[in-house]
């Protein structure tokens, strides 16, 4: 009689879990079917997880944010102005680290954080935004960013030629939304790759920002291809963030309506879309990506 109960008990969970895994199966071809996704380059990729989680030993964070406009450092390292590499931050940090005599394979996250705030080591949105386009450039075999890059704003042909000789460290967020440099293109044709610039505000503090698509969710309609949701990543310090808290950021974008500006749609970052619908904020994507 037990046989029997234990036999019959696994015939009908056998039935349960089998409609349990067809029900995900159908869930999941659902959504392959009704969506598909695109994404930036797995090397763009790359540089930015080399921000976001920045290790030296075992630890790890994020790294900070920090622009130079804060102390106006002259002359400074590309790492100690808030334009460095992931390489460039690494080496910068290593060299504080065998100086004050601390054991890397000791350190934690959160006194890394601490030490790369309080050393004025971090990357700003302009400077992020250009080494993981620069990434994502040399992957789709185009070119590198010096070399398609325009300085308009850059005065004299010394300036210009000191742009050009320095790209990371000039390209601001009003270089990159230049028409010599990029185009605004409507919603619907979004992609990843494409930038979200904001221009101005209100206020005589608010800084131009910069934001990086790197995913794009589409309805799969023959017809009507159209974006229902957007990923983007940027480097920002929000008051909330305190000293410590600032760095690399990630959120997205619900599409409601994609005949509709940028700022109609529902951000995940309430502050950020107060921000946007202040500024000139425009969704670009650059020439030489076209």
């Amino acid at each position: 009689m037990e046989d029997l109960i234990s036999e019959e008990k696994r015939y009908w969970i056998s039935l349960v879990n089998d409609s349990m895994i067809n029900d995900t199966m159908f869930d999941q071809k659902y959504v392959n079917e009704t969506m598909n996704t695109k994404t930036l380059t797995k090397s763009a990729q790359d540089t930015i997880n080399q921000y976001q989680n920045f290790k030296v030993g075992p630890a790890v964070c994020s790294v900070p944010y920090f622009n130079n406009k804060t102390v106006r450092a002259r002359a400074a390292l590309r790492s100690l102005s808030g334009k460095g590499s992931p390489k460039e931050i690494l080496e910068e940090i290593q060299s504080i680290m065998v100086k004050n005599h601390v054991d890397t394979n000791t350190l934690t996250s959160e006194p890394l954080k601490k030490v790369l705030t309080d050393s004025n080591i971090g990357i700003d949105c302009s400077a992020f935004a250009y080494y993981i386009l620069n990434s994502e450039s040399l992957e789709l075999k185009k070119t590198t960013l010096n070399k398609s890059l325009h300085f308009p704003n850059a005065y004299g042909l010394f300036g210009k030629l000191i742009c050009k000789l320095r790209p990371a460290t000039n390209c601001d967020v009003a270089n990159f939304a230049h028409n010599k440099n990029s185009k605004v293109v409507p919603l619907k044709e979004i992609s990843a790759g494409d930038i979200i610039t904001m221009i101005g505000g209100p206020d005589v503090n608010d800084r131009n920002h910069i934001l990086i698509i790197d995913g794009v969710d589409y309805e799969n309609d023959s017809v009507n291809n159209s974006p229902i949701k957007i990923s983007y990543v940027h480097s920002i310090a929000y008051p909330e963030d305190g000293v410590y808290g600032t760095g690399i950021k990630r959120g997205s974008i619900e599409v409601i309506d994609s005949n509709k500006n940028i700022t109609e749609q529902i951000w995940s970052e309430k502050n950020l879309l107060e921000r946007a619908r202040k500024s000139q904020t425009e969704l670009r994507r650059l020439n030489f990506l076209c």
